[in-house]
């Protein structure tokens, strides 16, 4: 990574902190604990900049500024809406889960080789 690049993402992180300031407060607190969600859930997609979490900002402005509570615009299942954003997105566990089973299907391969 260049230092170009590292500089680039923090300005572009301080952007995204600055748009969630702005936000009303109610859709701070559900923006923050959507964050912290996505981060413990890991969808890959989360490690590319602030994409996925940009959409819901862009998505949380325009309800505020349709006069809409947070919870009007998420439903009040949070963690249900966090998982139809990522339902289609590959996480962290997703990859961990695949490598698991290629090392025991090797692993297997192995054992079954040297029976016959």
């Amino acid at each position: 990574m260049r230092i170009r690049d590292i500089i680039e993402g923090k300005k572009e992180w301080r952007a995204h902190v600055a748009r969630v300031k702005a936000l009303p407060q109610d859709y701070q607190i559900v923006y923050r604990e959507i964050q912290k969600y996505l981060f413990k859930v890991g969808p890959v997609q989360l490690t590319d900049g602030t994409g996925l979490l940009s959409g819901i900002i862009d998505l949380f402005e325009e309800g505020a500024a349709l006069g809409k509570g947070v919870l009007e615009v998420t439903g009040s299942d949070v963690a249900a809406f966090c998982d139809d954003l990522i339902k289609d997105s590959k996480t962290f566990a997703d990859i961990y889960q695949e490598s698991v089973d290629q090392e025991v299907n090797k692993a297997m391969k192995k054992v079954t080789d040297k029976t016959k």
